[in-house]
């Protein structure tokens, strides 16, 4: 076998038996959200909610693993998400940060789960902007309008008050399930798929 049958250097797997496990997910209606959150992934993702929305309106599980990424395309995903006809029922599981914590949000509470050894993290929008200080005083303020717009968001899908979630946000804050579901980001955990 050569290297052009094995996706993204992976071995062991061939491009067909990847393809096979991509069909028998979307069979299955379960689409898996892993990796860095870049537009890559989003189109990816966003391509399989219209696919699976064409099939009918049964209900769609997001799995979610990322530690986060660009906050355009999570907000892509996000919009996306709530619009879209099935329900969705978004499972944290391993880490979810960041944009992958906002995503998470896109679910109404009620069918925002997690798995036991999952963990999250929120935390204010973080920037690499390198330029002219005039562009570094735009972006800047850019960035504290999406600041300002993930917290409201925060409080408003997880019910706590909005200085709380600011003053959370200043920093990292990190939950495991137990604590997500206390704080609004989670509904429950779950332990099988019997339990969805």
């Amino acid at each position: 076998m050569n290297m052009q049958d094995k996706p993204n250097g992976q071995e062991g797997t061939t491009r067909a038996e990847e393809g096979a496990m991509f069909q028998r997910m979307l069979k299955s209606r379960t689409i898996l959200l892993s990796g860095e959150i870049d537009k890559a992934l989003a189109e990816k993702v966003v391509r399989q909610l219209i696919l699976l929305e064409a099939e009918g309106d049964d209900p769609i599980r997001v799995f979610i693993d990322s530690p986060g990424g660009d906050a355009d395309a999570g907000y892509a995903l996000f919009d996306m998400l709530r619009f879209v006809k099935p329900p969705i029922t978004l499972i944290g599981m391993g880490l979810v940060a960041s944009a992958a914590a906002i995503i998470l949000l896109a679910a109404p509470r009620e069918r925002r789960v997690g798995l036991p050894n999952s963990h999250y993290l929120i935390h204010q929008p973080m920037s690499g902007t390198r330029g002219v200080a005039t562009e570094v005083e735009i972006h800047a303020r850019e960035l504290e309008k999406l600041r300002q717009k993930i917290n409201r968001l925060i409080a408003d899908e997880t019910g706590q008050p909005l200085d709380k979630v600011a003053h959370d946000t200043d920093r990292d804050y990190w939950m495991n399930a137990e604590e997500a579901v206390t704080y609004g980001l989670l509904s429950r955990t779950l332990k099988s798929r019997s339990e969805l």
